[in-house]
Protein backbone atom coordinates (compact mmCIF):
# COMPACT_ATOMS: atom_id res chain seq x y z
CA UNK A 1 0.00 0.00 0.00
CA UNK A 2 3.21 2.68 0.68
CA UNK A 3 6.19 1.83 -0.84
CA UNK A 4 9.52 3.62 -0.32
CA UNK A 5 12.41 3.31 -2.57
CA UNK A 6 15.86 5.76 -1.76
CA UNK A 7 13.99 8.36 -0.02
CA UNK A 8 16.24 11.50 0.69
CA UNK A 9 15.25 15.63 1.25
CA UNK A 10 17.97 18.42 1.39
CA UNK A 11 16.99 21.51 2.63
CA UNK A 12 20.00 23.32 1.14
CA UNK A 13 23.56 21.50 2.40
CA UNK A 14 21.81 19.62 4.82
CA UNK A 15 20.45 16.01 4.37
CA UNK A 16 17.54 15.32 6.18
CA UNK A 17 16.81 12.30 5.01
CA UNK A 18 18.82 10.26 3.67
CA UNK A 19 17.87 7.28 1.34
CA UNK A 20 14.69 5.47 3.17
CA UNK A 21 13.66 2.36 2.00
CA UNK A 22 10.67 0.67 3.56
CA UNK A 23 6.96 -0.54 2.92
CA UNK A 24 3.68 -0.50 4.71
CA UNK A 25 0.80 -3.24 3.67
CA UNK A 26 -2.85 -2.67 4.12
CA UNK A 27 -3.97 -3.06 6.93
CA UNK A 28 -0.98 -2.10 8.83
CA UNK A 29 -0.35 0.33 11.47
CA UNK A 30 3.06 1.34 11.67
CA UNK A 31 4.49 3.17 14.34
CA UNK A 32 7.72 6.37 13.02
CA UNK A 33 9.46 6.82 15.69
CA UNK A 34 13.00 8.94 15.86
CA UNK A 35 14.68 11.77 18.03
CA UNK A 36 13.78 15.55 17.32
CA UNK A 37 15.25 16.26 13.82
CA UNK A 38 15.57 13.10 12.75
CA UNK A 39 13.50 13.81 9.83
CA UNK A 40 10.11 12.05 10.74
CA UNK A 41 8.08 14.98 9.91
CA UNK A 42 9.70 15.24 6.43
CA UNK A 43 9.51 11.71 5.61
CA UNK A 44 5.49 12.02 6.43
CA UNK A 45 5.25 15.30 4.44
CA UNK A 46 6.79 13.63 0.95
CA UNK A 47 4.27 10.91 1.73
CA UNK A 48 1.56 13.65 1.61
CA UNK A 49 2.74 15.33 -1.41
CA UNK A 50 3.25 18.49 0.65
CA UNK A 51 6.92 18.98 0.28
CA UNK A 52 8.46 17.26 -2.92
CA UNK A 53 11.76 14.53 -2.69
CA UNK A 54 15.09 16.03 -3.22
CA UNK A 55 16.00 11.64 -4.94
CA UNK A 56 14.03 8.67 -5.13
CA UNK A 57 10.36 8.13 -5.18
CA UNK A 58 7.25 6.52 -3.28
CA UNK A 59 3.98 5.11 -4.11
CA UNK A 60 0.76 4.85 -2.12
CA UNK A 61 -1.50 2.43 -3.56
CA UNK A 62 0.10 2.63 -6.74
CA UNK A 63 -0.09 6.55 -7.39
CA UNK A 64 3.30 8.04 -7.40
CA UNK A 65 3.97 11.26 -5.22
CA UNK A 66 5.52 12.95 -8.40
CA UNK A 67 3.36 12.28 -11.25
CA UNK A 68 0.18 11.43 -9.22
CA UNK A 69 0.12 13.95 -6.31
CA UNK A 70 -3.86 14.31 -6.49
CA UNK A 71 -4.30 10.82 -6.17
CA UNK A 72 -2.63 10.13 -3.13
CA UNK A 73 -4.24 13.21 -1.75
CA UNK A 74 -7.49 11.87 -2.39
CA UNK A 75 -6.25 8.54 -0.72
CA UNK A 76 -4.65 9.59 2.36
CA UNK A 77 -5.83 11.62 5.49
CA UNK A 78 -3.58 14.03 7.60
CA UNK A 79 -2.99 15.07 10.97
CA UNK A 80 -0.23 16.92 11.77
CA UNK A 81 1.54 17.75 14.96
CA UNK A 82 -0.95 21.17 15.40
CA UNK A 83 -3.97 20.69 14.20
CA UNK A 84 -5.14 22.42 11.21
CA UNK A 85 -8.60 24.29 12.37
CA UNK A 86 -10.02 27.09 12.29
CA UNK A 87 -10.72 28.40 16.19
CA UNK A 88 -13.51 31.26 14.86
CA UNK A 89 -15.75 27.91 13.13
CA UNK A 90 -18.29 25.51 14.79
CA UNK A 91 -16.89 22.04 14.84
CA UNK A 92 -19.62 21.26 11.69
CA UNK A 93 -18.76 24.15 9.78
CA UNK A 94 -15.72 23.26 9.85
CA UNK A 95 -15.80 19.77 8.29
CA UNK A 96 -18.50 20.38 6.04
CA UNK A 97 -15.38 23.18 4.88
CA UNK A 98 -12.96 20.45 4.93
CA UNK A 99 -14.76 18.01 3.26
CA UNK A 100 -15.98 20.37 0.66
CA UNK A 101 -11.77 21.04 0.21
CA UNK A 102 -11.25 17.40 0.38
CA UNK A 103 -13.46 16.95 -3.15
CA UNK A 104 -16.61 15.12 -1.46
CA UNK A 105 -19.40 15.69 -3.66
CA UNK A 106 -22.03 18.55 -2.39
CA UNK A 107 -24.58 16.43 -1.94
CA UNK A 108 -22.77 14.05 0.24
CA UNK A 109 -20.81 16.68 2.55
CA UNK A 110 -23.40 16.39 5.28
CA UNK A 111 -23.10 12.49 5.24
CA UNK A 112 -19.58 13.12 5.48
CA UNK A 113 -19.49 15.42 8.14
CA UNK A 114 -21.85 13.21 10.14
CA UNK A 115 -19.98 10.20 9.82
CA UNK A 116 -16.84 11.99 11.11
CA UNK A 117 -18.51 13.58 13.99
CA UNK A 118 -19.63 9.56 15.40
CA UNK A 119 -16.42 8.00 14.52
CA UNK A 120 -14.29 10.92 16.43
CA UNK A 121 -16.81 11.51 19.57
CA UNK A 122 -17.80 15.23 18.53
CA UNK A 123 -21.60 14.74 18.14
CA UNK A 124 -22.33 16.57 21.24
CA UNK A 125 -20.08 19.47 20.55
CA UNK A 126 -21.10 19.66 16.93
CA UNK A 127 -22.40 23.46 17.22
CA UNK A 128 -19.84 25.01 19.53
CA UNK A 129 -16.70 27.07 18.39
CA UNK A 130 -13.82 25.05 18.16
CA UNK A 131 -11.88 27.99 20.29
CA UNK A 132 -13.68 27.05 23.01
CA UNK A 133 -13.17 23.48 23.11
CA UNK A 134 -10.62 21.73 25.08
CA UNK A 135 -7.12 20.12 23.70
CA UNK A 136 -7.96 16.82 23.54
CA UNK A 137 -11.35 17.75 21.33
CA UNK A 138 -9.52 20.10 19.08
CA UNK A 139 -7.41 17.39 18.99
CA UNK A 140 -10.49 15.09 17.79
CA UNK A 141 -11.34 17.68 15.46
CA UNK A 142 -8.34 17.38 13.44
CA UNK A 143 -8.79 13.83 13.23
CA UNK A 144 -12.32 14.23 11.71
CA UNK A 145 -10.96 16.27 9.04
CA UNK A 146 -7.90 13.74 8.06
CA UNK A 147 -10.98 11.00 8.62
CA UNK A 148 -13.87 13.17 6.27
CA UNK A 149 -13.12 11.73 2.90
CA UNK A 150 -12.88 8.08 4.21
CA UNK A 151 -9.27 7.83 3.32
CA UNK A 152 -7.97 4.39 3.14
CA UNK A 153 -4.07 5.42 4.76
CA UNK A 154 -3.46 7.72 7.84
CA UNK A 155 -1.04 9.64 8.89
CA UNK A 156 -0.98 11.12 12.13
CA UNK A 157 2.08 13.02 13.40
CA UNK A 158 2.42 13.28 17.37
CA UNK A 159 -1.32 13.22 17.46
CA UNK A 160 -1.32 13.36 21.60
CA UNK A 161 1.21 16.32 21.61
CA UNK A 162 0.24 18.20 24.61
CA UNK A 163 -2.83 16.58 25.87
CA UNK A 164 -3.45 15.59 30.00
CA UNK A 165 -3.33 11.75 30.49
CA UNK A 166 -6.87 11.52 30.28
CA UNK A 167 -6.99 13.14 26.68
CA UNK A 168 -4.05 10.82 25.55
CA UNK A 169 -6.13 7.55 26.50
CA UNK A 170 -9.06 8.85 24.63
CA UNK A 171 -7.34 9.82 21.78
CA UNK A 172 -5.02 6.62 21.79
CA UNK A 173 -8.14 4.68 21.77
CA UNK A 174 -10.00 6.09 19.33
CA UNK A 175 -6.70 5.31 17.16
CA UNK A 176 -7.48 1.78 17.79
CA UNK A 177 -10.77 1.66 16.79
CA UNK A 178 -9.52 3.54 13.65
CA UNK A 179 -6.86 0.64 12.99
CA UNK A 180 -9.94 -1.51 12.40
CA UNK A 181 -10.79 -0.05 9.04
CA UNK A 182 -7.52 1.93 8.33
CA UNK A 183 -3.56 1.60 7.08
CA UNK A 184 -1.90 4.12 9.86
CA UNK A 185 1.38 5.41 10.28
CA UNK A 186 1.99 7.20 13.43
CA UNK A 187 5.01 9.35 14.75
CA UNK A 188 4.63 9.29 18.48
CA UNK A 189 7.42 10.39 21.07
CA UNK A 190 5.24 8.62 24.14
CA UNK A 191 7.18 4.84 23.42
CA UNK A 192 4.56 3.02 25.67
CA UNK A 193 1.46 4.36 22.95
CA UNK A 194 3.32 3.06 20.02
CA UNK A 195 4.12 -0.53 21.90
CA UNK A 196 0.31 -0.66 22.44
CA UNK A 197 -0.93 0.37 19.40
CA UNK A 198 1.30 -0.33 16.61
CA UNK A 199 2.26 -3.92 14.93
CA UNK A 200 5.75 -3.05 13.25
CA UNK A 201 7.99 -0.13 14.21
CA UNK A 202 10.22 2.21 11.83
CA UNK A 203 12.89 4.29 13.73
CA UNK A 204 15.03 6.69 12.04
CA UNK A 205 17.95 8.72 13.21
CA UNK A 206 19.85 11.47 11.68
CA UNK A 207 17.51 10.98 8.71
CA UNK A 208 18.33 6.92 8.29
CA UNK A 209 16.26 3.82 8.98
CA UNK A 210 18.02 2.23 11.64
CA UNK A 211 15.31 -0.46 12.11
CA UNK A 212 12.19 -1.85 11.10
CA UNK A 213 10.73 -4.96 12.85
CA UNK A 214 8.14 -5.70 14.78
CA UNK A 215 8.69 -5.38 18.64
CA UNK A 216 8.99 -8.94 19.48
CA UNK A 217 11.69 -8.74 16.61
CA UNK A 218 13.53 -6.29 17.45
CA UNK A 219 13.75 -7.78 20.52
CA UNK A 220 15.33 -10.85 19.15
CA UNK A 221 17.68 -8.84 17.07
CA UNK A 222 18.92 -7.16 19.44
CA UNK A 223 19.31 -8.69 22.79
CA UNK A 224 22.66 -9.71 23.61
CA UNK A 225 22.29 -10.79 27.49
CA UNK A 226 19.71 -12.56 29.48
CA UNK A 227 17.94 -9.91 31.50
CA UNK A 228 15.62 -11.25 34.83
CA UNK A 229 13.00 -9.23 36.92
CA UNK A 230 13.77 -10.01 40.82
CA UNK A 231 11.06 -8.56 42.93
CA UNK A 232 11.40 -8.87 46.73
CA UNK A 233 9.72 -8.54 50.16
CA UNK A 234 12.76 -7.15 52.14
CA UNK A 235 14.82 -5.12 49.85
CA UNK A 236 17.54 -3.05 51.68
CA UNK A 237 21.36 -2.61 50.52
CA UNK A 238 22.32 -5.96 50.71
CA UNK A 239 20.36 -7.10 47.61
CA UNK A 240 21.78 -4.85 45.56
CA UNK A 241 25.30 -5.54 46.43
CA UNK A 242 24.60 -9.04 46.73
CA UNK A 243 22.83 -9.48 43.07
CA UNK A 244 26.42 -7.22 41.52
CA UNK A 245 28.90 -9.73 43.69
CA UNK A 246 26.94 -12.50 42.04
CA UNK A 247 29.21 -14.82 39.57
CA UNK A 248 27.70 -14.61 36.09
CA UNK A 249 26.53 -11.15 36.62
CA UNK A 250 26.72 -8.64 34.05
CA UNK A 251 24.80 -5.71 34.98
CA UNK A 252 22.35 -5.15 37.99
CA UNK A 253 19.82 -1.99 37.82
CA UNK A 254 17.50 -1.11 40.87
CA UNK A 255 14.06 -0.34 39.32
CA UNK A 256 12.05 0.65 42.30
CA UNK A 257 12.45 -0.16 46.07
CA UNK A 258 11.91 -3.79 46.02
CA UNK A 259 12.58 -4.36 42.12
CA UNK A 260 15.58 -5.19 40.38
CA UNK A 261 16.84 -6.41 36.70
CA UNK A 262 19.82 -8.49 36.45
CA UNK A 263 21.80 -9.22 33.46
CA UNK A 264 23.46 -12.08 32.91
CA UNK A 265 25.26 -13.94 29.37
CA UNK A 266 22.85 -15.93 27.25
CA UNK A 267 21.93 -19.15 27.39
CA UNK A 268 23.95 -18.96 31.08
CA UNK A 269 21.04 -21.04 33.84
CA UNK A 270 21.22 -17.62 36.41
CA UNK A 271 17.75 -17.75 37.30
CA UNK A 272 18.29 -20.92 39.43
CA UNK A 273 21.41 -18.81 40.72
CA UNK A 274 19.35 -15.95 41.68
CA UNK A 275 16.66 -17.90 43.27
CA UNK A 276 18.78 -19.70 45.80
CA UNK A 277 20.57 -16.60 46.63
CA UNK A 278 17.19 -14.82 47.33
CA UNK A 279 15.95 -18.25 49.45
CA UNK A 280 19.70 -18.35 51.06
CA UNK A 281 19.64 -14.33 52.32
CA UNK A 282 15.46 -14.73 53.16
CA UNK A 283 14.73 -11.76 51.21
CA UNK A 284 11.07 -13.28 49.68
CA UNK A 285 10.69 -13.72 46.30
CA UNK A 286 7.19 -12.25 45.09
CA UNK A 287 8.61 -12.04 41.50
CA UNK A 288 11.19 -13.69 39.51
CA UNK A 289 10.62 -13.57 35.51
CA UNK A 290 12.28 -13.24 32.13
CA UNK A 291 12.59 -9.47 31.08
CA UNK A 292 11.83 -8.20 27.74
CA UNK A 293 13.41 -5.17 26.19
CA UNK A 294 10.94 -2.43 26.51
CA UNK A 295 10.59 -0.05 23.23
CA UNK A 296 12.38 2.72 24.92
CA UNK A 297 15.39 0.23 25.52
CA UNK A 298 15.45 -0.36 21.76
CA UNK A 299 14.74 3.40 21.09
CA UNK A 300 17.59 4.37 23.86
CA UNK A 301 20.29 1.38 21.91
CA UNK A 302 19.19 2.21 18.22
CA UNK A 303 19.83 5.91 18.41
CA UNK A 304 22.27 6.58 21.04
CA UNK A 305 24.20 3.49 22.19
CA UNK A 306 24.83 2.36 18.28
CA UNK A 307 25.94 6.08 17.45
CA UNK A 308 28.46 5.92 20.46
CA UNK A 309 30.08 2.56 19.32
CA UNK A 310 30.46 4.37 15.62
CA UNK A 311 31.98 7.36 16.98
Amino acid sequence: MIEVENLSKFYGPRLAVNNLNFTVSQGEVVGFLGPNGAGKTTTMNILCCILPASRGTARICGFDIFEQSMEIRKTIGYLPENPPVYLDMTVDDYLQFAAAVRGVAGKKIAAAADRALEKCGLKDVRRRLIGKLSKGYQQRVGLAQALIHDPKILILDEPTTGLDPLQIMEIRKLIQDLASSHTIILSSHILPEVSQICQRVVIINEGEIAAIDSLEGLTASLRKTERLRLRVRSANDDVLQSLKALEGTLSVQQEDDSAFIVESPLGSPFQDKVARLALDREWGIVELSSASMTLEDIFLKLTTEEKELAE
